[in-house]
């Protein structure tokens, strides 16, 4: 059985402003290019482990989510897999198809501090808007090259919340 932490997030090439420390007096500089195109990264990952699973599509909607948690469970498919998620509204659709394999686990609403994956978005998130990007397709070549180079044990590191690793070993 695994136990496996799930959420999505939002990326595109709309900027972000961060804070810079500067001089006194000293205004900083950014380039901006603000353009609305953006990308909904599903993912998965097992905070005990990190094992993870990741796949893009351009909607957050309950087919999206059909078709995320289908290609879930062929990967993990020598498992029981019990996926930790929120409340979405697609989440809960009554037309979903829950493949044999998998049980959703819902948190309580507006608790989004409890699922170890944002975490893991927050971290993603912090290289990936360190520089701006021409186009859409620019910014997923980057976000793939950033997934890359997360081993099992860096990802295992962030997610692994103390009470999450508890439940999970309960199980």
């Amino acid at each position: 059985m695994r136990v496996l932490s799930q959420d999505e997030t939002r990326y595109g090439l709309l900027p972000v402003a961060n804070r810079r420390i500067t001089r006194r007096g000293i205004k900083p500089v950014a380039e901006i290019n603000p353009r609305y195109e953006s990308v909904y990264l599903y993912g998965v990952v097992e905070p005990l482990t990190g094992m993870r699973f990741f796949f893009e599509f351009s909607h957050l909607t309950s087919d999206c989510f059909q078709c995320f948690m289908e290609k879930c469970s062929e990967t993990f498919c020598e498992s029981l897999n019990l996926l930790v998620l929120d409340n979405g509204r697609f989440h809960q659709a009554k037309s979903l198809k829950i493949p044999e394999n998998i049980i959703l686990l819902f948190l309580p609403p507006y608790s989004p501090e409890l699922n170890p994956i944002q975490r893991f978005w927050q971290d993603l998130k912090a290289k990936l808007f360190t520089q701006t990007y021409q186009s859409i397709e620019d910014m997923q070549a980057k976000v793939t090259e950033i997934l890359d180079k997360y081993s099992d044990a860096a990802v295992a590191k962030l997610t692994g919340f103390s009470h999450f690793i508890n439940a999970a070993n309960a199980i």
